[in-house]
């Protein structure tokens, strides 16, 4: 619901803070002292236009906040849009902002950051609904009647059990389109599979083949630069060179050494040894070096193969793969997709007869939701035309417009009629009024605005209360064209509703106001040769005076009826059900 609202520089408004509480809320006050500037204000915070006329004169731009407590039926979707667009703060609390600015831009913020128009709408359409000539009427959105009227059927387990049967479908449906594609596609893209599993066969790759090939490749391409260094390393350990002996030579003396040393000093024996050890490795290097050397050839021949096979792995991983590895898991990839080809005809005519049967069954249970919703339309046309009457419209009719729309892939539904289907059945459902008698019924998108249409919508509001999944309710110009004793009615259905819902009504009817467990006043007043708009809360004595100027004047009398009215209002509520 809505817990607080702030406004500043917008329109006649100058600063106003207000904090509301569950229920029904009033806002009284005389026409043009600013009630609807406070709707204005809502309706940009949900994702309204805006324009620079909405910001005080004298002021660079105006500034809208609305904090809402995040309602429990409809936290998952509000939580999906807000998880989707990283903004989720508090999960149980939310702040819409809105920033108009003088040079005509409009800047929107949720929870403190940036956002578009767009969003404010979507987050919006679950938290307020606004009844009176607003974009916000939510049922005047064809789509929703088909959500309210299962709501009110209670029709929860049953569309259940039909959209798991129709996710199945689906999954079936999808995989037969993907097969059907693919055979149209069979010839050329077996043939490419083909080719493609023959040339990476052909090619009899190994992991790590590349790297290996490689330091060959390097070995081969410098050849007579490693023979010439190891015969040099090979020649100073075995040979030395004219101004010195070899390096076996030396370290034979420096072994004799250090052996006479050992026998005289017991404390050198172990570095003795490690020198004896060191011209031991000297001979090992000097033996793999002349391996080495005995097996360094020249060799353009091989170069060539080296060359010509690194060039193929090159080619192969252009086209399949980073690696031997990869291009290996391309080759069995292509198999299974080539193995599923060829199979495509027995797999489609299996799937074929499995969504047979699906079908079958969905168009059962399609045919079970819509003889439910069609109970459920003549409770709700009637319970609906109670309202209306008590709301003196007591000529209005209203039913509900559920028909098929014929499709050729839908389901079978009876003799030769195949109808279209989704997710929700098969079911185009509609709202449709006839306001007053002797009217046709017309969809409800087409009624007047106005008082009329706000009647409407809280009989409809009344009736649908436990199906309706918006937490807070405004109705605006719902008085008009009524008089007191209607207005007393409506009160109480506003109560009423109130009860399951956060309502806000703008209200020129004592009798009505009355019916508000908060009670706002609206007024203006001149400073400093500038209007401004206050909005003040009502309680006790300043509510009485506030109900007997309602009722014509602060007179003695009339403060009476407003005391006699409020008392009502409390006693008629106290007698409602539970």
């Amino acid at each position: 619901m809505l817990l607080e609202l702030h406004i500043e520089n917008f329109a006649i408004i100058q600063n106003l803070e207000l904090h509301f509480k569950p229920g029904l809320t009033t806002f009284t006050g005389e026409t043009g002292a600013g009630k609807s500037i406070l709707l204005d204000g809502i309706t940009c915070l949900v994702g309204g236009k805006t324009d620079v006329t909405m910001i005080r004169s004298d002021a660079d731009r105006a500034n809208l906040e609305a904090i809402f407590s995040i309602p429990e039926i409809n936290r998952p979707s509000i939580t999906e849009i807000l998880d989707r667009e990283e903004l989720m703060d508090d999960p149980n609390v939310l702040i819409l902002s809105r920033e108009i600015r003088r040079e005509g831009r409009s800047v929107a913020r949720v929870n403190g950051r940036n956002v578009s128009q767009n969003i404010l709408k979507e987050l919006g359409t679950y938290l307020i609904d606004i009844h009176g000539q607003s974009e916000h009427l939510s049922l005047l959105n064809i789509r929703q009647h088909l959500e309210l009227l299962d709501r009110f059927a209670d029709i929860g387990e049953t569309l259940s059990a039909y959209r798991s049967v129709y996710h199945q479908q689906k999954r079936i449906q999808k995989e037969l389109n993907e097969l059907r594609q693919a055979e149209k596609d069979a010839a050329r893209m077996s043939d490419l599979l083909k080719y493609q599993i023959q040339e990476i066969d052909a090619a009899h790759l190994q992991p790590g083949e590349e790297a290996e090939l490689r330091r060959e490749l390097s070995r081969l391409a410098n050849a007579e630069k490693l023979s010439s260094l190891a015969k040099n390393a090979l020649m100073l350990i075995e040979e030395g060179n004219p101004d010195s002996q070899s390096i076996s030579e030396l370290l034979g003396e420096v072994v004799q050494s250090m052996a006479a040393l050992a026998t005289i000093d017991q404390g050198l024996l172990d570095l003795s040894e490690q020198t004896r050890s060191i011209s031991a490795l000297t001979g090992d290097i000097s033996r793999e070096l002349q391996a080495y050397l005995d097996n360094i050839e020249y060799n353009p021949k091989r170069l060539e193969q080296v060359e010509e096979r690194l060039s193929l792995i090159t080619n192969l991983k252009r086209k399949y793969g980073e690696n031997e590895e990869a291009i290996l898991a391309f080759a069995q990839k292509a198999r299974l997709q080539l193995e599923k080809i060829t199979h495509a005809e027995e797999r489609i005519t299996e799937l074929e007869a499995q969504e047979k049967d699906l079908k079958e069954k969905l168009a059962g249970q399609a045919l079970a939701l819509s003889e439910l919703r069609k109970q459920a339309s003549q409770k709700l046309g009637l319970s609906v035309e109670s309202e209306l009457n008590d709301l003196r419209m007591s000529g209005a009719r209203f039913a509900v417009d559920i028909q098929y729309k014929p499709d050729e892939e839908g389901l079978s539904v009876g003799e030769e009629q195949i109808a279209k289907y989704d997710e929700n059945g098969i079911d185009q459902v509609e709202f449709l009024i006839a306001p007053n008698p002797g009217e046709g019924l017309k969809p409800l998108v087409k009624i007047a605005s106005g008082g009329e249409t706000s009647r409407l919508m809280l009989a409809l509001k009344n009736v649908l209360a436990q199906a309706d999944t918006i937490p807070t309710l405004i109705f605006d110009e719902i008085d008009q064209g009524i008089g007191g004793q209607v207005g007393t009615v409506v009160g109480e259905k506003l109560w009423n509703l109130g009860r399951q819902h956060q309502v806000f009504c703008v209200t020129h009817l004592p009798q009505l106001a009355a019916y508000g467990n908060q009670h706002y006043r609206v007024y203006k007043d001149v400073s400093a040769g500038r209007t401004l708009t206050h909005v003040a809360n009502l309680e006790d004595a300043a509510r009485i005076t506030e109900l007997a100027n309602m009722f014509g004047g602060e007179s003695q009398a009339n403060r009476i009826a407003a005391q006699e009215t409020l008392q009502n209002a409390r006693a008629r509520e106290a007698t409602l059900p539970s």
